[in-house]
């Protein structure tokens, strides 16, 4: 009988998709790894050596150095030295893999357990808060990569990991991690990480040092100890516990380190030379396009200057109160610059960010407007009681002198003569004058404004009485001299611009004339030291603010001192300790420099020289008595002098040629009785019906 044929049995439909799927996954699955392997093989060819690693910079390194070359200070990444793999201690190397990739050893650069673990975590928050990058990855990251968290840079950051691993041995990549990594505080690399947290090479790193710094990697700016040091000991003890479960290090070993008793280097002192680092270096921008080649970078700043300084600040201002100081050259170049009382307590640079009310050193604008309109500094002014609208200004102590010269006016800051020369050339001319010289800051032009109730920077001030010193060429305030490469190469260098012209040379002559007369005999005379000083003090009401800017032997200095709060300081006056500031400094900065006397000869245009008939007429003016230092005396007619901040209290008129001698126009300055002098015919009076003012009445009327 013959045997019956065994039936082939069909498969199903579903087994039959499944096969087909395992089959199409098996074909794509090797063209995938031979993609990968191609990928890879290409990659690696493209990968630069060892030795070219080792030398590539991490971002742009930034030398600053003053005007003589001396280092302020260093910014941006710092590199220590380069420590091969067999100078690196043991227990940094365990440190770090322990804590950043236990199975360094034995991965192919990408470690699979944990980019899943990664994966997972960022399935179910919904955002990356889980790294998985091995050691070789974070490198590949660091050197060729940015930070962002995307799928993109994360398969070519795997490409590269599996790369690296193919052309670099674990030792060469181990080292290149540890001297190339961030750790914080500007520093690559662990020996830079050494030296800038326990100032020692990391050759000498203990077991506590070592987990600090590997604890570091993963939040260089929360772990570090300078910042946090709760949180870095915290964390190294952390890193302590996963090379104690790894296996690197004994329980003994982990309990005998402590991270606490890790003794810290101490943090640089930050001084008052960041104040105008922290101004001038924002200027690189402008200046240079190299972004990551090492740079020098020379300042205007000079060291010997900016001690001073800061001593005269620290010295002068009053309890509870703020300075600043700016001193610029003669071509712009700043030279110090004191933006408050302590850096570290607060880094609000005062001399560039704050604006206060100026005071009286406004009226340097109301006089060179008045100069520039006709005004001299013999012209006959009269300083007498006034109202424009329904503002009354008033002089200190409501004491009037009545008829006196221009120069005699500023010198004692006389508010009612200032209100009266204001609405006489306008306002609007007068803030046309301190935008030519470099106010930056809104002005009004009510009649209140020529006592300087305008908000303005002490940069801005000091430039505008720099370019007084200059005859009148416009100053713009600088801090950067040059710019060059570590090699030598120059990026930049800076060049001074003399041609703008703000005003006529007569004009600047004229108010240096009145500036330094009210060094010598007027407000100022506490900023005098024994050479020719030009200036202007300025106190704002209930002595908020006192300043005094004035200059010498081409260096103009501003100084500005009062509350962050602006509430009242007392005692606080331009004449006091601004101008003793003032004083303590430029004798020190000036101190090697040569002794100029001030140009203020007016060259006046012919239509100032047509001759003026009032000056042929009239009696002459009875003359008074001056003590030795050119001071009214008393002679039993009630001629007094209020000694408190430099007003004459009745009758100021200085003796003309005591003044000359005083400010080096010869003459004799013994005291003496002048002679009668002609009556100047006075300017015309200001109407009593102007606009109403929104300063209210009597506002602005300390001494200035």
């Amino acid at each position: 009988m013959p045997r019956a044929k065994k039936r082939k049995k069909k498969q199903g439909p579903v087994r039959t998709w499944l096969w087909r799927i395992i089959k199409i996954g098996l074909v794509a699955g090797l063209l995938a790894t031979i993609a990968l392997v191609v990928a890879v093989l290409v990659v690696r060819s493209s990968l630069p050596g060892f030795e070219d690693l080792k030398s590539s910079p991490n971002g742009q390194m930034i030398r600053v150095l003053d005007v003589n070359g001396k280092e302020l200070f260093s910014m941006g990444p710092s590199y220590g030295e380069w420590l091969e793999y067999d100078e690196i201690p043991d227990v940094m190397k365990d440190a770090m893999i322990a804590v950043e990739d236990r199975r360094y050893a034995n991965h192919p650069g990408v470690d699979p357990i944990g980019i899943a673990r990664s994966l997972q975590v960022r399935l179910q928050r919904g955002r990356w808060a889980q790294g998985g990058s091995t050691i070789t990855q974070q490198l590949a990251r660091n050197i060729f990569l940015n930070n962002n968290r995307t799928f993109g840079r994360k398969g070519r950051e795997i490409l590269l990991a599996l790369a690296m691993e193919r052309k670099f041995s674990k030792r060469q990549i181990l080292e290149l991690y540890l001297n190339k990594v961030y750790y914080g505080g500007g520093a690559y690399g662990i020996d830079a990480a050494s030296r800038r947290f326990f100032a020692h090479s990391a050759r000498d790193l203990d077991l506590a040092e070592a987990a600090i710094i590997a604890g570091l990697v993963k939040a260089p700016s929360r772990y570090s100890p300078t910042a946090d040091a709760k949180a870095a000991i915290g964390r190294a003890t952390v890193v302590l516990e996963v090379m104690q479960d790894a296996g690197a290090i004994t329980a003994a070993e982990a309990a005998q380190a402590n991270p606490a008793s890790a003794k810290l280097a101490p943090e640089p002192r930050q001084n008052s030379v960041r104040y105008f680092t922290d101004w001038a270096l924002p200027q690189l921008d402008l200046l240079i396009d190299e972004t990551v080649e090492p740079i020098e970078v020379w300042t205007t700043l000079d060291l010997g200057m900016q001690r001073a300084a800061t001593a005269a600040i620290l010295s002068q201002v009053p309890a509870g109160a703020q300075g600043a100081l700016v001193a610029i050259d003669r071509d712009g170049a700043v030279r110090a610059m004191v933006g408050g009382t302590d850096y570290v307590t607060s880094n609000y640079n005062r001399a560039t960010q704050a604006v206060r009310q100026p005071g009286s050193a406004w009226k340097v604008f109301v006089y060179m407007a008045a100069l520039e309109a006709g005004y001299t500094p013999d012209d006959t002014v009269t300083d007498e009681p006034i109202t424009i609208g329904n503002w009354t200004p008033r002089n200190s102590g409501n004491r009037y002198a009545g008829d006196i010269d221009v120069r005699t006016a500023f010198a004692f800051s006389k508010n009612t003569v200032a209100a009266a020369i204001g609405n006489d050339i306008g306002t609007s001319s007068i803030a046309n004058m301190a935008r030519r010289f470099g106010i930056t800051t809104p002005i009004d032009t009510n009649p209140s404004m020529v006592l300087g109730t305008s908000d303005v920077r002490v940069l801005d001030m000091t430039r505008a009485f720099a370019s007084i010193n200059a005859k009148g060429v416009a100053i713009t305030p600088f801090g950067i001299t040059k710019v060059q490469t570590m090699k030598g190469d120059i990026l930049y260098q800076s060049k001074f611009d003399g041609s703008r012209v703000l005003v006529d040379p007569w004009v600047a002559a004229g108010i240096t004339d009145l500036m330094q007369t009210a060094v010598a005999t007027g407000t100022g005379r506490a900023a005098q030291i024994g050479r020719p000083v030009a200036g202007k003090t300025g106190t704002t009401s209930s002595n908020k603010d006192g300043w005094f800017l004035g200059f010498s032997s081409g260096l103009t200095t501003g100084v500005w001192m009062g509350r962050d709060d602006a509430k009242p300081v007392g005692g606080l006056q331009g004449g006091r300790a601004p101008a003793a500031a003032f004083a303590q400094f430029m004798k020190v900065a000036v101190a090697n420099r040569k002794v100029e006397k001030f140009d203020t000869e007016l060259v006046l245009p012919e239509w100032q020289l047509e001759p003026d008939d009032g000056e042929l007429f009239g009696a002459p003016e009875d003359g008074i008595y001056v003590d030795e230092n050119g001071m009214p005396i008393e002679t039993g007619q009630g001629t007094e002098y209020d000694l408190e901040d430099g007003e004459a209290a009745d009758n100021p008129r200085l003796d003309q040629e005591w003044i000359d001698s005083v400010i080096g126009r010869g003459g004799d300055p013994s005291p003496r009785k002048p002679e009668p002098s002609p009556a100047k015919k006075p300017k015309p009076q200001p109407p009593q019906n102007q606009p109403e003012s929104l300063i209210p009445e009597g506002a602005l009327v300390e001494p200035q």
